[in-house]
């Protein structure tokens, strides 16, 4: 299991590990494979939440060592990597709710649409955004504590730290859309990610923009530590996400296009040609 890191005083890594999100709701992040991230959610009353279980024997062991009473399964969208272990978990755990944009994840019994909401346990509530580009089932997750107001978005593989999905079943007018969707939630808005893909991320946003002191912040702690995943805002992506600031000069001159929707798939071909 993972243990809480010391807290980041840096300016613009704006949290510490996850564990301590919410003094009402527990976010824990594990890690499947190489660089997936699943999670376990807990509310006051022990209810509880995974998301994206692709090591479905390790975040069952989670469960049972939280003592948790796990009652749904979330998946942000039907790659094998994200919704692969479903079926395992679901042998392990019968009788969940399964959220999914699509019924292309096994074992979904509640497929969910864009402004769709549901709860969590006592205290939160959830609202669905579907954000098609990277799949088009692709469904981010905003949570929220009713009672203490902290939120936090599960973005799979649409936003990364500092970066964005590729463009697998979609175009990028469809990332552009959905990253807007993104930037607009509240800035406090901790984000939860698919993959630790930090690194990669910041060193190629500082191709573009080489000064940007919040991407050389990013990247330094990168370097330093295999976990990044919930120690970020959508504010913070709004300062060092190159995906996210297709207006600035350094991005209109790196690409030769002047309009957002040509920015995003030039920089998208840059990105993946890394």
């Amino acid at each position: 299991m993972l243990t809480p890191s010391a807290r980041i005083s840096a300016p613009r890594f704006s949290r510490q590990l996850s564990t301590s999100l919410i003094s009402k709701m527990k976010v824990l992040p594990y890690k499947a494979r190489s660089d997936n991230w699943m999670y376990l959610i807990i509310d006051s009353s022990n209810e509880a939440a995974v998301v994206d279980p692709y090591d479905a024997n390790k975040i069952s062991g989670a469960v049972k060592e939280q003592r948790a009473n796990v009652t749904s399964l979330i998946t942000t969208h039907h790659h094998a990597d994200h919704s692969g272990g479903n079926s395992k978990f679901l042998s392990l755990h019968p009788n969940l709710k399964v959220y999914a944009g699509s019924t292309q994840s096994p074992g979904t019994n509640t497929v969910v649409k864009d402004g769709d909401t549901f709860t969590l346990g006592q205290d939160i509530t959830v609202k669905c955004l579907h954000t098609p580009c990277h799949t088009q089932d692709s469904i981010c997750f905003f949570l929220e504590d009713k009672k203490t107001g902290q939120r936090g978005v599960f973005t799979g593989d649409t936003l990364f730290l500092a970066g964005c999905g590729r463009f697998f079943e979609g175009t990028p007018e469809e990332m552009h859309a959905a990253l807007t969707k993104l930037s607009n939630l509240p800035e406090d808005t901790i984000v939860y990610n698919g993959h630790e893909y930090t690194k990669g991320s910041a060193k190629f946003g500082l191709t573009i923009e080489p000064d940007n002191q919040h991407l050389k912040e990013l990247l330094k702690k990168a370097e330093n530590d295999s976990c990044t995943t919930g120690k970020s805002t959508i504010g913070d992506e709004k300062n060092w996400n190159v995906f996210m600031r297709l207006d600035t000069p350094q991005a209109k001159q790196a690409t030769g296009k002047t309009e957002a929707v040509e920015i995003m798939g030039r920089l998208r071909e840059m990105k993946n040609a890394m």
